[in-house]
């Protein structure tokens, strides 16, 4: 049985149940009022501001209508119906503090062990196949990273992929950037030699959020590509030592990149990164663009250094890593705020050619939260 109780100044009032009890501010209720006059129909944007409430608002009585909560609000005699389930699903009350690199349910953090499960969506279907690629992009928002098999072998064909969700975002290497050895790189990526893992241009302010690889050559021996779950490295240096995690989140790194005419790209963020609540949010580790650190406090520079050289042992240990060979017409798309990519060897016989581009996190959620929304894929959640 549920029940609503106003409390006596009309603050708040409080919904209990068998098994809950959430209490709601009167401001809140009010100000996310899903009302015509409040809010606009087609888009769902608030069309008055917080100035438009009146300071003192307060609820008048409060009474349960089936799965209807209606809300009388002083002093402007307002009227206004909330569904429960909404209640519920935004609900802010009873949330205790939590440690330090927390983060939220639908965030699995994993190791070598998801070797033989990697998120691996086929190009024709998540083209053609909206549930597909709804499902696709759910598993790369869980655990930060996805593959794709069977797309085309053709110049450019990581556009594609990126039509599927998002947008390219341009930087100094252009639309892409292409990998294969060449003479005298400007950048070490365009060699032959293994690469540590790391998350891709952290000297970015803001970094882009997505990073694409797509193969369209691979006959070299090795060059297997390589992932590791930033957020799992950070919980792990956490448990192990909660002062390496502290001073890793709670100082700035520097990060430089000049390897070409007029660029000099240039950062300030802690490799390890949290939201005022503690929530772990991204994680920057890149050897090579880091530049000499200098916002940390002497007495505990030390301290910083064995964190940092700790983290880059977690990161290094084989337990962390996901390894798995890219053929021509596959590809994958890592979250570049979480998750570390890196590359085997590879010899000098043969051919490797790979296209790379950057997107960003916005439009893909905006893609998955939207075909989450689709009256024909809620069933099939």
């Amino acid at each position: 049985m549920m029940s609503v109780i106003v409390a006596p100044t009309g603050t708040h009032l409080t919904i209990a149940s068998e098994h809950s009890t959430q209490r709601f501010h009167a401001i809140w209720l009010r100000d996310n009022a899903g009302d015509p006059e409040t809010r606009s129909a087609a888009n769902g944007q608030r069309l008055i501001s917080l100035r438009d409430i009146p300071a003192d608002t307060s609820i008048s009585s409060a009474e349960l209508k089936g799965q209807t909560l209606v809300v009388n609000f002083a002093p402007e005699s307002k009227e206004v119906s909330y569904d429960l389930d909404w209640l519920a699903a935004h609900a802010y009350d009873g949330e205790e503090a939590q440690q330090r690199g927390w983060m939220p349910s639908k965030v699995e953090t994993w190791g070598s062990g998801l070797m033989g499960n990697v998120p691996t969506g086929d190009f024709a279907e998540l083209s053609q196949n909206d549930d597909a690629l709804r499902q696709w992009l759910g598993l790369i928002g869980k655990f930060g990273f996805g593959k794709v098999v069977n797309g085309p072998i053709e110049d450019g064909a990581l556009f594609k992929l990126v039509d599927l969700f998002g947008h390219v975002r341009e930087t100094n290497y252009g639309r892409h950037f292409e990998v294969r050895t060449e003479v005298n790189p400007t950048n070490l990526a365009y060699t032959g030699l293994g690469l540590q893992a790391h998350t891709d241009n952290p000297y970015r302010d803001p970094v882009p959020t997505v990073q694409v690889l797509y193969c369209l050559e691979s006959s070299a021996a090795g060059g297997e590509n390589m992932v590791v779950d930033g957020f799992a490295a950070a919980q792990r240096l956490r448990d192990e030592n909660e002062a390496y995690f502290n001073v890793l989140a709670d100082h700035c790194a520097r990060f430089e990149y000049a390897g070409e005419a007029d660029v000099c790209l240039t950062s300030r963020r802690p490799m390890i990164e949290l939201a005022p609540d503690g929530e772990l949010i991204g994680v920057r580790f890149n050897n090579r663009s880091l530049a000499a650190v200098t916002d940390v406090p002497f007495d505990q520079m030390a301290t910083y250094y064995a964190a940092y050289r700790r983290l880059g042992e977690i990161i290094d240990d084989t337990a962390m890593e996901v390894t798995f060979r890219l053929n021509p017409g596959e590809a994958f798309i890592v979250d570049n705020t979480r998750v570390l990519h890196a590359r085997k060897g590879y010899s000098g016989e043969g051919t490797r050619w790979l296209q790379g581009c950057y997107a960003d996190k916005d439009g893909l959620r905006s893609t998955y939260d939207a075909l989450c929304r689709k009256p024909d894929l809620k069933a099939a959640e």
